[in-house]
């Protein structure tokens, strides 16, 4: 996730390196910052070197507030992202005679027909505050996070385009009018598809040991008891017309015989 970025900062490690790891974490934000970032003076960096202190962390996320990192520490992936991106912007400033000059191979035979018919092409993915707004974005519609921000540009460009139109607001409107669900047949039910459901309220009955998994089984279920909804309402609807062929049978007299 973080390959490409330590390899222009000439981190030592750049394809090992594990973020999850306590130690080689809090090791990286102190090359970090000593190397590249450099946003304290020498003197002031005691406090994030101690990595071996019970109150790193405190230390750590007042570093986060004093670069206006827009990500807080439990969002690792995400705050040492945006540090990366600021360590590379700083770096390119400090050298931008060395770089200015450079073109990346993929932009060398690009195709600039490409890059206009498709608009989010041109966006700098890389902009840290490009990835906050992104983020913030994901929040806000609860859109599942994804390592790529453009991924999750796309998706809140689709949710925007199908859910929160005009025309998609005003009917979403008109169907939370519609009587409750208990009250309805199963064909009126339907039509409420779409409106949110409380599954803390659904008892699942087991437990996989992952919320994710357990919330998606919940989904699971209860479209498997609409579906059996669908397929008993058919089932009835058959009885029914059987029963209206059989309960007035037709007599052709015609064929009937008296003695031998």
């Amino acid at each position: 996730m973080f390959r490409r970025k330590l390899t222009a900062l000439d981190y030592h490690n750049p394809s090992g390196f594990n973020c999850k790891d306590e130690t080689e974490f809090r090791n990286f934000i102190v090359w970090l910052e000593d190397q590249k970032i450099r946003h304290y003076k020498i003197e002031d960096r005691g406090n994030l070197r101690n990595i071996h202190s019970s109150d790193w962390p405190k230390f750590f996320e007042k570093y986060l507030r004093d670069v206006n990192c827009p990500f807080k520490i439990q969002d690792r992936q995400e705050a040492i992202d945006w540090l990366l991106g600021l360590a590379v912007r700083l770096e390119y400033g400090d050298n931008a005679e060395k770089y200015k000059d450079l073109v990346p191979d993929n932009t060398k035979n690009a195709d600039n027909a490409t890059k206009n018919a498709e608009p989010l092409i041109n966006l700098d993915v890389n902009n840290p505050d490009f990835k906050a707004g992104v983020m913030a974005l994901a929040n806000l519609l609860q859109i599942q996070r994804h390592d790529d921000y453009l991924v999750m540009l796309k998706a809140i460009r689709i949710l925007v385009q199908e859910r929160l139109t005009q025309d998609a607001v005003a009917k979403a409107n008109q169907t939370k009018e519609a009587p409750t669900s208990d009250r309805l047949p199963t064909s009126a039910f339907a039509q409420l598809k779409g409106l949110p459901v409380a599954l803390d309220k659904h008892i699942l009955g087991f437990d996989t040991g992952d919320a994710v998994l357990n919330e998606a089984a919940q989904i699971l279920r209860l479209l498997h008891i609409e579906e059996l909804r669908e397929l008993q309402t058919k089932i009835n609807e058959a009885i029914v017309a059987v029963q209206a062929i059989i309960a007035d049978p037709k007599t052709d007299h015609r064929l009937g015989k008296v003695g031998r």
